[in-house]
């Protein structure tokens, strides 16, 4: 169940919310839980299981901690156990058969290739609850005792299937009390409905040519043609990901949540540097703060800082999917940020429209590594960026999709947000805008077939 279909919009949500609204104080989080297990089984409930062992296991773990005391190597161990669980359930699901296949390729052999489908939300899950037993071992938060509660945390539904990655520190004073005013649940419809224009009016609009280029092929691509279906996958990917992270940070607002911002409109950016600052920022705080500093971050040379980021790109590029694409993904982001780091920013921040010239297509083309799995398909495709082809294709593209991408364009710059502001404050203004969103998005729903969510396979 995605929040952008009829299913959740008129089904789930009215039910859930109102049910969680009429339940007394004490019982809410109790009543949390069991709507959002409802809503991951609906989608997956095979893999409930898995679920149930990753909250036992760190619930376990964590209590552990604090019960002994300074033992530093009982400490270790139960801080082992949560870590080698929650990377051993993502390894196995996420990896096996791509190291097994790889291990195959290297070594003539053929040991047994795994296909597994990959459970709902487990990239994000298990680093929510990894995050919470570290953060425990370093005696930051103290462990949850309450098991309804910090089950609760793990399975929030607005956030479980594709984040923002929430950390417990985030939530832990809104688990235990939380208050929900009409000006805060108001908030929180209007971010909702904002999310779920932004994903079904120009992510699902725009991401269709993609899909059509890819179902087309690429041999017959005109370059101007591949530099606009590149442009397409670059506002889907992005609208679809804010839009849903706003969809979640809304619902979270109207159960009383307040999770953190996800994006800060990142095309604006005038170095790679600052586009990882503006892009899925729960994932690039998470890894910052649970894999660059352990590792030593900056404070141990030159040379041991590069190693760091190599580990840690490497690491984002693999997190995203188990293929080397978005391995290549990660270190290509590596290579430019040393760049910068050395000499190249400080020379971006002082030509800004230099800036912005360098990141359009550099952006383009990560993108276009990060789409593009298969080796051949995407050297295939790289020519047809580079190679002058000619063609018409690209004038029917523009007539069809001119004004999604203008739209998108537009609304991934901060441009209209003045304007957004005021609305908002005028009850009028903002009944009409957001009615309107509203009924548009509907009706693009029943209507339309073409209903994706990218990071569904991540």
């Amino acid at each position: 169940m995605v929040f952008s279909s009829i299913l959740f919009l008129f089904y789930f949500m009215p039910a859930a919310f109102l049910i969680y609204y009429l339940t007394p104080r004490p019982a809410k989080n109790g009543v949390l839980l069991v709507l959002s297990l409802l809503f991951y089984a609906w989608g997956e409930v095979r893999y409930l299981p898995i679920m149930f062992a990753s909250i036992l296991v760190d619930y376990t773990a964590s209590n552990m901690l604090e019960r002994c005391g300074n033992r530093q190597g009982w400490r270790r161990f139960w801080l082992f156990v949560s870590v080698f669980f929650n990377l051993g359930m993502l390894g196995f699901f996420k990896y096996a058969g791509f190291f097994a296949s790889n291990f195959n390729a290297l070594t003539g052999l053929s040991i047994p290739v795994l296909s597994l489908t990959l459970p709902l939300g487990i990239s994000f899950y298990t680093f929510q609850t990894m995050s919470y037993t570290i953060d425990v071992y370093r005696g930051q938060v103290k462990p949850e005792h309450n098991i309804i509660d910090f089950s609760a945390f793990v399975v929030l539904f607005p956030q479980l299937i594709a984040g923002p990655i929430v950390r417990y520190t985030d939530i832990q004073r809104e688990l235990r009390e939380r208050t929900m005013d009409l000006g805060q649940i108001s908030s929180g419809v209007r971010l909702f409905i904002l999310g779920l224009a932004s994903k079904v009016l120009i992510a699902n609009n725009v991401g269709s040519l993609w899909t059509e280029t890819e179902q087309i092929g690429f041999s017959a691509l005109s370059t101007p043609q591949a530099w606009l279906a590149m442009l397409a996958f670059t506002l889907q990917i992005y609208f679809d990901f804010s839009g849903y992270s706003l969809m979640a940070i809304g619902l979270g607002r109207m159960l009383g949540f307040e999770f953190p911002r996800n994006f800060d409109f990142p095309y604006i950016s005038k170095s790679m540097t600052e586009f990882w600052r503006r892009w899925h920022m729960t994932l690039g705080s998470w890894f910052r703060e649970y894999l660059y500093i352990p590792l030593g971050g900056n404070r141990k040379g030159a040379a041991r800082t590069t190693w760091n980021l190599l580990i840690v790109w490497a690491a984002t590029g693999l997190w995203h999917g188990a293929s080397w694409n978005f391995v290549i993904w990660g270190l290509f982001f590596f290579v430019l940020l040393m760049l910068e780091k050395a000499f190249l920013k400080d020379w971006l921040d002082r030509h800004p429209i230099v800036a912005r010239v360098y990141m359009i297509p550099l952006i383009l083309v990560s993108w276009a590594i990060f789409a593009i799995t298969d080796f051949s398909q995407m050297q295939l495709f790289f020519t047809r960026l580079a190679g002058g082809f000619g063609g018409e294709d690209w004038i029917y593209s523009l007539r069809n999709y001119g004004v999604t991408f203008l739209l998108g364009i537009l609304f991934a710059t901060p441009l209209l947000r003045p304007l957004l502001d005021r609305i908002n404050q005028n009850r009028i203004a903002s009944v009409l805008l957001y009615g309107f969103l509203t009924v548009v998005s509907v009706a693009y729903l029943v209507d339309a077939t073409y209903n994706p969510f990218l990071y569904f396979r991540f």
